[in-house]
């Protein structure tokens, strides 16, 4: 069953989507923007932003944020509320992939005790301490105001636990473990935090060179994050808190929560 478009432009909700210029994040920016939504997007590099923002087109904006860095996020932070007035919702998507550690990562893995202390650091503190950091930048704000959506952006459980997926597999289960707390955190507020994921490996710039055509082949398009997304930003998901989205599933998923 395809996953259903959402009906109605999302003309009034304003959105911040970090690592919004390449991947998923990109891919999940281009489907929001398309549905009418403000969407300011992040980058380290400001030339990044600028010229991603530009290529999204319709209401896009481009802020510079190291999700890294607790001053660059809430400079961030600050500036797309500045910008926008207010935000409905952020999509802690910010993250690095194997390649930063291992090339070769799918071709030849290499165990837990190859990966240097800062190969595991810079992917741990990107993709988890930057979902925290922009989390809590964000949802006090969103708490003080009529409330808000947190989405986090996770992967497969059997990727958190493949071989030779050090640092990359544990810093997904720490941000799945992060996005309950928060849920659990945030229970009986007006602000919702939900987990979506793509349901299997996607044709981002995290899957390297040399890999088989076959292989590539089976690969998802990084555009099915498009129709949860906007979901889940829409009138629609009003309440809807602390579920797990697949993207390949959320057609049935959608359905069966309609029956």
């Amino acid at each position: 069953m395809p996953p259903p478009t959402v009906a109605g432009e999302l003309g009034d909700v304003r959105v911040l989507v970090t690592g919004g210029t390449s991947g998923l994040g990109r891919a999940m920016a281009e489907a929001l923007a398309r549905a009418g939504a403000r969407t300011a997007i992040t980058s380290r590099s400001a030339a990044r932003a600028g010229e991603a923002a530009s290529e999204i087109g319709g209401r896009t904006e481009a802020i510079t944020m190291d999700v890294r860095d607790p001053r660059s996020v809430q400079a961030g932070v600050d500036e797309a509320l500045r910008r926008f007035g207010g935000l409905d919702m952020v999509v802690c998507n910010a993250g690095i992939g194997m390649q930063t550690v291992n090339p070769r990562f799918l071709t030849e893995p290499q165990p837990f005790w190859a990966v240097s202390p800062h190969g595991f650091s810079d992917v741990v503190d990107t993709k988890l301490s930057g979902t925290f950091l922009v989390a809590r930048a964000v949802v006090p704000r969103m708490l003080g105001a009529a409330g808000g959506r947190v989405v986090v952006v996770s992967m497969n459980t059997s990727t958190m636990t493949r071989r030779g997926f050090v640092p990359y597999g544990p810093a997904g289960a720490g941000v799945e473990a992060l996005a309950r707390v928060m849920a659990a955190d945030l229970a009986g507020s007006a602000v919702t935090v939900n987990l979506l994921l793509p349901g299997g490996a996607t044709a981002t710039g995290m899957i390297p060179d040399g890999v088989p055509d076959d292989a590539r082949a089976g690969l998802l398009e990084a555009s099915i994050m498009g129709p949860p997304i906007v979901w889940l930003a829409s009138a629609q998901a009003i309440g809807v808190h602390d579920e797990r989205i697949v993207a390949t599933e959320f057609g049935d998923w959608l359905a069966h929560r309609s029956g």
